[in-house]
């Protein structure tokens, strides 16, 4: 590698001086010098390209990359060294120098094994940005197939209840073979109002739950179809009503009366719909403790399809709701309804909730350790539920080659950890718009019941 010429991994601009900077021999580093690497993160062994020289370690690392680089007197605290004090101490034993050769030698060797793994590691991240987009076709897939369902309910329900029946049986198990791409495709919809974007997401959440409760095919079948019909008799409602998150008592009434008359609208449908999916339908907002609706049913008298699609309904209206600036994020949702919600729920089914979901759910909004930011991608691994994987935000890099961290890798772990969640209301919109993008897309008309 030529010294001062810029490389072919180098990313674009890179190895531009930027306003405020020096441009130094890699010769001149210590300890507490900021420095930038003109290099693609790919072509050195730091987990970012600028950063503070905390370590002699990483001196020595800087150093055997054999390339000047860029320092930012405003951020350092201490200056470069001079190049000359540096050569003399370098020129007083030779048997020094040898060692120090060979020193360097050993770090370009394991360099060269840290780029590999770095290419690996970038090998992986674009798999999981093909699963995430293979996820996203089939979502909108289901989507379009849904809406049509929904638009034709009215003049045609046995055949808009055949059509979501599929929807349920079919793009739901396709959603289910990657369960953490699907999470964050509904946690990504974020401020869109869609009756059928609520619909699909309390399916996705409803079957994920179920799953984990060892259902056959068929009960989770209905399950699916239990959580897409779940808000249908809100369409008999006026959605003046239906949106205004602080009804009166007399609204609220009205409100109420959807887990009933959609029932009804099913019910008449015959054979069609089977008694789960109706028991689901009707009993969808009633209560462990007896303070749900239409009938104050509690425990065991609530249905175990109604149980699944209440949990999953409750943590899709928290992130997901009719007013975006009350959302929540997808961790704080799970805190809620475990620490103010508890009694309304089934604490078993929560409990295994929350365990699919992990501690810090897909869609999830991080700071690391570092200050960086970033969003959560895949949920952690059981034997590391604190370590998930996170795309990191970095406006200078494009979102579709941004890193994702898995914090559950042995190097990674050493270096970073999540700092703590973060609040989508606190966030920039750029940063909203490189973390979230998916958050604005509106589908059809409003509706979360």
């Amino acid at each position: 590698m030529a010294t001062g010429s810029p490389t072919p991994g180098a990313a674009p601009g890179s190895a531009s001086r930027k306003p405020g900077e020096l441009s130094i021999d890699a010769t001149q580093v210590r300890v507490g010098v900021y420095v930038r690497i003109p290099l693609s993160w790919l072509d050195h062994p730091f987990l970012s390209s600028s950063f503070l020289v905390t370590t002699e370690e990483q001196v020595r690392e800087i150093q055997a990359l054999g390339l000047p680089v860029f320092c930012n007197p405003a951020k350092s605290k201490e200056k470069p060294l001079p190049n000359a004090a540096l050569l003399a101490a370098q020129a007083q034993d030779e048997a020094a120098q040898q060692e120090k050769e060979l020193q360097l030698t050993l770090l370009r060797q394991r360099q060269e094994a840290q780029r590999a793994a770095k290419a690996q590691r970038a090998e992986v991240m674009a798999q999981m940005r093909e699963r995430l987009d293979v996820a996203q076709r089939q979502y909108i897939a289901a989507t379009e197939q849904a809406s049509g369902a929904f638009t034709q309910f009215g003049a045609r329900p046995r055949e808009a209840v055949e059509a979501l029946t599929e929807v349920a049986g079919g793009s739901a198990a396709l959603l289910l073979a990657d369960p953490n791409s699907a999470i964050i495709l509904i946690a990504d919809k974020g401020r869109s109002q869609g009756e059928v974007m609520h619909a699909l997401s309390v399916m996705t959440l409803a079957l994920l739950l179920a799953k984990q409760l060892d259902l056959g095919e068929e009960a989770l079948r209905q399950v699916g179809l239990a959580a897409l019909l779940h808000d249908i008799g809100m369409r008999s409602l006026n959605m003046s009503i239906v949106r205004n998150p602080a009804r009166n008592k007399h609204e609220q009434a009205i409100y109420e009366t959807h887990c009933r008359v959609g029932a009804e609208q099913l019910m008449v449908q015959g054979g069609v719909v089977p008694p789960a999916v109706l028991q689901g339908v009707l009993c969808h907002h009633e209560a462990e403790d007896g303070r749900g609706y239409p009938r104050g049913l509690r425990g065991n008298e609530i249905p175990l399809t109604a149980k699944v699609i209440g949990i999953a309904n409750r943590f899709d209206n928290l992130t997901n709701p009719i007013d975006p600036r009350a959302a929540v994020s997808p961790f704080e949702a799970l805190g809620v309804m475990w620490a103010r919600e508890r009694s309304a729920f089934d604490e078993v089914l929560l409990q295994t909730f929350i365990r699919t979901m992990g501690i810090y759910p897909p869609g999830t909004l991080v700071q690391l350790s570092d200050g960086r930011t970033g969003v959560v991608a895949a949920a952690a691994p059981p034997q590391a539920r604190l370590c998930p994987q996170v795309l990191v935000y970095d406006p200078d890099t494009p979102r579709r080659e941004a890193i994702i961290l898995d914090l559950a890798e042995p190097e990674v772990a050493q270096q970073l950890k999540v700092e703590k969640a973060l609040r989508m209301q606190d966030r920039s919109e750029d940063e909203l718009d490189y973390l979230l993008p998916r958050r604005k897309m509106s589908w059809f008309r409003g509706n979360n019941g």
